[in-house]
């Protein structure tokens, strides 16, 4: 949990086009060193988002892993553009923060309404041939070739700096949303490096490995996390019946984000997404937790962080789609439960596989925006979740070995 206490409510970007310049020179040798990754993007996608030219672009990427930043920093370097990004407030911490202001992002408090950072939205939105990146899930994923729901607020703001753009300008101008499907493909076979995280998790929790199959250890190690967090949370079942792994992993989900509310004088919210209420009861726990003793703060901060960890994990994950990506996109989530780190290292070399769906003009739907808001912002939410994972979904399925 980071301290909040002197931290300041935003933090503007503060955009260095020669240091920017000089780190996407130098981007191609850095990410394969530091983050184990390269960019692949075909001509015909960048071709794309060139094609618009000078106007207004938002980019809405999925956002599956810690490093998808690194392969939108290096996108730009491909495109030969700046990008502003909008960042979650805890990432502005010492040198690293300052980095991010210095590389074009700025802050955003998740859970609240955050006027500051919207108000300066809105005010980069409307300058001319802006490029802002919003990851529309909100936070990581953690799953590397399905989406979460994305929040309507990442459609909302755009529209928003349009309206603004048509009572000053007496004009509709166009105005871009790109849907953006970034994917992550292991360079080899994975099985060794599978099997010693395996192995590390099944000595961590006393677990003598009954097979060799890889998919019985993991869930044998996915089953001693289950009864782990069951005991630490005390949930009990009405009856003796059998449960799922799903039913009980909403069981916990519903048990601690209410445990989290009360202590914070929260009303329970069941009607809202889980993910939601997490970063709520996370910016009510940084704004007001002053009356909460220094290990209670811990402690609900922790189970924030194993909600998060969770909430997009389901029972036949790894079976529905068995690849080594998904296969260890479930050992990073039991990694980060078990020892407690919030991001594992990288476990291979990856391609970053970015596919740029067809740009959606705001200008075609601002009529139908200034006579249902709601209505529209719900459309353009779905249109470009679908477009993301439909390019997901063709990535998935494309049976070429490199890609």
């Amino acid at each position: 949990m980071t301290d909040s206490a002197n931290a300041p409510d935003f933090y503007p970007a503060q955009l260095n086009p020669v240091l920017v310049r000089l780190v996407q020179s130098f981007g191609w040798a850095i990410a394969p060193l530091k983050y184990h990754l390269n960019l692949e993007v075909e001509q015909a996608d960048l071709d794309k988002i060139k094609a618009l030219g000078d106007n207004r672009v938002v980019l809405m990427p999925n956002h599956p892993t810690f490093d998808d930043g690194i392969v939108l920093l290096l996108l730009s370097t491909r495109l030969g553009q700046l990008f502003n990004y909008l960042v979650a407030h805890e990432n502005f911490q010492g040198f690293q923060g300052k980095l991010l202001q210095l590389g074009g992002a700025y802050s955003i408090r998740r859970g609240v309404g955050d006027r500051a950072s919207i108000a300066y939205t809105l005010k980069r939105l409307a300058e001319s041939a802006c490029r802002m990146v919003i990851f529309p899930e909100g936070g990581c994923s953690f799953q590397n070739d399905l989406v979460q729901p994305f929040r309507s607020g990442a459609i909302h703001l755009p529209l928003q700096a349009m309206n603004r753009l048509v009572k000053q300008n007496k004009t509709v101008p166009h105005f871009y949303l790109v849907p953006i499907s970034l994917k992550y493909r292991y360079t080899r076979p994975m099985n060794r490096e599978i099997d010693r995280i395996l192995s590390q998790l099944e000595g961590e929790l006393n677990l003598v490995p009954q097979t060799s199959d890889l998919y019985k250890r993991l869930r044998a190690v996915g089953e001693r996390v289950l009864e782990s967090l069951e005991r630490d949370y005390t949930i009990e079942y009405e009856t003796e019946e059998p449960r799922d792994w799903n039913q009980r992993i909403t069981a916990i989900q519903t048990q601690v984000l209410e445990r989290c509310e009360t202590q914070l004088n929260l009303t329970p919210a069941p009607q809202m997404p889980a993910r939601e209420r997490v970063y709520k009861i996370q910016a009510m726990l940084e704004s007001q937790g002053e009356e909460l003793s220094a290990q209670e703060r811990a402690d609900i901060y922790r189970a924030t962080m194993q909600l998060i960890n969770f909430d997009a994990i389901y029972d036949g994950y790894v079976a529905a789609v068995p690849t080594q990506e998904r296969f260890l996109d479930t050992l990073t989530r039991l990694e980060r439960e078990v020892f407690r780190i919030d991001q594992p290292r990288p476990k291979g070399y990856r391609r970053a596989i970015v596919r740029v769906g067809d740009p959606i003009d705001l200008k075609d739907y601002f009529a139908a925006y200034q006579s249902n808001r709601t209505e529209t912002v719900e459309k353009l939410t779905q249109m470009v979740q679908n477009a993301v994972q439909r390019n997901l979904d063709i990535m998935t399925s494309d049976p070429k070995p490199n890609n």
